[in-house]
């Protein structure tokens, strides 16, 4: 059994990915438990908010709220930054990242499928590119946010990339990201990272 435990749903994806790709990178063996709906639902009110991923530490206790899961991995083993200016530049690409997801989200819920494609059109067309040439701003010379370095951000980053770029969501082109090439150039050192190679290799 080791010391961490990560529970989540079994998707690659979203923010438990986020957590567990970051213990990856950290080197750091953990308990990746997968639940579903049923168990989640049976649990909910035990968490510390409720939703998921959270993280228990053996000892400490348990820790919910992904972004800062997040820099508590990132601080514990060199995956965020020591520099308070360059930490905020940091926590705002991982902020944005939530960000994109909260505008993002409302359409997932509509019933109506035009009406869907029409929002996701407008997002496509207005504030998605407004955001990610702003993410491109923010990630300086590269090839990852800190420079040669992966950090945490740069999984949020990868995350958000995946998401879009499987071109699952109606109205959202698969290459919307494709005029920002410092964005696809973290996401594909992610992806690349012989460790998270590995990882998809083991986990499927």
């Amino acid at each position: 059994m080791a010391n961490v435990k990560v529970t989540y749903f079994d998707i690659a994806g979203s923010r438990g990915e986020e957590v567990r790709l970051a213990l990856v990178l950290a080197g750091v063996a953990f308990d990746d438990e997968r639940i579903d709906r049923e168990t989640f639902a049976k649990i909910r009110s035990e968490l510390p908010f409720p939703h998921l991923p959270v993280l228990e530490i053996r000892g400490k206790g348990v820790i919910g709220q992904t972004n800062p899961i997040l820099r508590l991995i990132g601080r514990q083993h060199d995956l965020y930054p020591k520099d308070p200016f360059e930490a905020a530049r940091h926590d705002a690409l991982m902020e944005a990242a939530e960000e994109l997801r909260a505008r993002i989200t409302p359409s997932m819920h509509m019933k109506d499928e035009a009406e869907k494609k029409a929002a996701r059109q407008a997002l496509a067309g207005g504030f998605i590119p407004l955001w990610a040439a702003g993410v491109e701003r923010l990630i300086g010379d590269g090839p990852f946010v800190g420079g040669d370095r992966p950090g945490v951000a740069d999984i949020k980053i990868y995350m958000v990339h995946t998401w879009i770029g499987r071109g699952i969501l109606d109205g959202l082109p698969a290459d919307l990201f494709a005029p920002y090439p410092k964005f696809g150039a973290v996401a594909r050192g992610i992806k690349e990272h012989p460790a998270v190679v590995a990882w998809y290799a083991k986990s499927g």
